[in-house]
């Protein structure tokens, strides 16, 4: 962008790998792994020094497992499915360690009690079960949500194996009779725990959260298109319509915008890149280069007004650059700096032109979601009493978790709403004609999971005006760790009279562990201030003159995820992780003991 300074990347620095989920080995080190617990598994069945041990280690456990690994993915993907190799070799070695523990105890209980344990040949078939059973369930859950397509790539490591089993160890009538009725029982076991498990999200949303395991592994590892459009239709399914209002800051020289303050009242989510998630980059690229340096700070809304889709993303884009080709003329030359008019105030104003940009920040307390019904309440109070483009800031950037909110009715909106009517006032009187001058400079090179700062990275705005410098620093992230505020703004004291630091509440740092991310977690607080005065010097060194536009519009009925969405979901994702953790154990109990008890009546 012509008048925009980047500032280089930070240098290179150890990174902490993150991720959503569980992340599998490497394929290498899943079979040394396999190597050596299938050794202490062939050990219990067929104690060494004898020749036993060595087939039914290399026979009867390694090599199924091996083979199984190498051949679920190929296998998988005929049948319709997609389980990729790093994960099949992951399943294979699980399949293993959910025998050692079992084969441990048949061994103890077969030395206490040599007449009533049904001897090794009914343990072959005693360690595949449950071994199937697992292998159906997670291949139904990230392969494919089929349990007729699962069920031959789930059976492969269990039949390999019992067949390496009764080559080592002659087979029997009554153990060979043990088979199908214990796989049986471990093929309802899984059904029920997946029937169980996905019932809350099938009750509440009408449609199966199983199934959308493997889309979010799509979405999340690949950006995969089929998959973010199949889990945008599922909160598609039950969104509701809405009129947004989008506004536009921008900055001017010789006829062109040097940066622009895109406003839409959009909450960055809900997750990852899906819907609105990863706003800033979204807005940046629907706009542009005539944008200049792009600024998508967090208004005042929450979970409410998440995009569900890529679709409204790009309706309310597109408004936005309709905005910004019909800007109207510029605001008179009048301006203050960021002003605070009283110590403990949850807002600050900045006049520009007419305009008023009002920074809420409840830091150091917790600062997090601002209804959007408190916001425009204080607008329209704030047109009534003369000043007719006001808009709202969510700086964002003191988290601690469940606190900070703040929702319509409550002492805190009330006493947003006196702070913000004083700060504009005490703005006002502090406004002085003349010219403005602005700069700006970015800096990327982030990553998204080890620092929690988005592809935006951190970008920088300088306002020079009535003989002071504001500075505002833009961190695309979902808010900063508590405390981090005073510290960074510490350091920018050194460069502009007044600063300010702010984040997007961009939901894409949420793909961790963990999954909130704040800014200042990972990536050091101290070298996040170091980077942003670095910055702010380079926005400052920007300075040139500049002209201040303003435009607003509403964007009629776009889909919205609504009121109590995010509740509902989180709600039944909670039943499900806890009907899960309930079901996994029991269902597994009950498929060892129904397996025992066949063995007893065919010993």
């Amino acid at each position: 962008m012509p008048d925009e300074r980047s500032v280089p990347p930070p240098g290179e620095r150890p990174r902490q790998r993150t991720s959503l989920l569980l992340r599998a080995p490497s394929p290498p080190a899943a079979a040394g792994l396999l190597a050596v617990l299938s050794l202490a598994v062939a050990a219990l069945l067929w104690p060494p020094p004898g020749p036993a041990f060595w087939e039914g280690w290399l026979g009867a456990i390694l090599a199924p497992a091996l083979v199984a690994g190498a051949a679920t993915t190929p296998l998988a993907r005929a049948l319709g499915g997609r389980f990729e190799f790093h994960r099949s070799m992951f399943l294979a070695l699980s399949a293993v360690l959910i025998q050692l523990p079992l084969a441990a105890a048949w061994r103890g209980a077969l030395a206490v009690w040599p007449t009533i344990v049904p001897p090794v040949v009914f343990l072959g078939v005693f360690l595949v079960a449950p071994a199937f059973w697992f292998r159906q369930m997670t291949l139904f859950g990230v392969s494919r949500p089929s349990h007729a397509r699962s069920l031959p790539v789930a059976l492969l490591q269990p039949a390999l194996q019992l067949l390496g089993f009764f080559l080592v160890t002659r087979a029997t009538i009554p153990a060979l009779a043990s088979v199908p009725v214990d796989l049986a029982i471990a093929f309802v076991c899984a059904v029920v725990v997946l029937h169980a498990a996905d019932r809350p999200i099938r009750r509440e949303f009408h449609g199966s959260g199983v199934s959308m395991i493997r889309p979010l592994l799509d979405h999340v590892g690949d950006r995969d298109p089929e998959a973010t459009r199949t889990l945008e239709a599922f909160f598609l399914r039950q969104a509701v319509r809405a009129d947004l209002r989008v506004s536009v800051l921008g900055f001017s020289s010789e006829d062109r915008l040097r940066a622009t303050v895109v406003l839409p009242t959009v909450h960055p989510g809900p997750f990852a890149a899906l819907g609105a998630s990863d706003l800033p980059r979204k807005m940046a690229e629907a706009i542009g280069p005539v944008g200049g340096t792009v600024f998508v700070p967090h208004t005042p809304c929450d979970h409410d007004l998440d995009l569900p889709s890529g679709e409204e993303v790009a309706r309310v884009g597109g408004a936005v650059r309709e905005l910004i080709r019909d800007l109207p003329a510029a605001l008179p030359d009048r301006a203050s700096p960021l002003v605070s008019p009283y110590e403990g105030s949850t807002a600050r104003a900045q006049i520009l032109g007419d305009a008023a940009l009002v920074v809420v920040s409840q830091a150091p307390a917790p600062t997090d979601d601002i209804a959007y019904a408190v916001a425009d309440r204080i607008v329209r109070e704030l047109a009534e009493a003369g000043t007719p483009h006001a808009v709202l800031v969510d700086a964002h950037n003191s988290y601690a978790e469940g606190e900070g909110d703040i929702a319509y009715g409550s002492p805190a909106a009330e006493q947003l709403r006196a702070d913000a009517r004083a700060a504009v006032a005490a703005a006002g009187r502090s406004a002085r004609g003349g010219p403005i001058e602005v700069g700006v400079a970015s800096r990327g090179g982030y990553a998204t999971g080890a620092d929690g700062i988005g592809p935006e990275g951190l970008r920088a705005l300088v306002v020079r005006a009535a003989g002071t410098t504001t500075g505002y620093v833009l961190v695309d992230g979902n808010n900063l760790v508590v405390g981090a505020r005073e510290r960074i703004l510490a350091e920018l004291r050194q460069v502009v009279d007044v600063p300010e630091i702010l984040t997007t509440d961009n939901h894409v740092v949420h793909e961790v562990d963990g999954g909130i991310n704040p800014v200042g977690e990972r990536y050091p607080v101290d070298a996040l201030a170091r980077d942003a005065r670095q910055l702010l010097e380079a926005a400052k060194a920007d300075l040139a003159p500049a002209r201040v536009r303003f435009a607003s519009r509403e964007v009629p009925a776009v889909r919205v995820l609504g009121p109590g969405y995010t509740a509902r979901l989180l709600t039944s994702l909670g039943d499900t992780l806890a009907m899960f953790t309930n079901m996994f154990p029991a269902a597994l109990v009950l498929l060892l003991a129904s397996s025992l008890v066949v063995a007893l009546v065919l010993r």
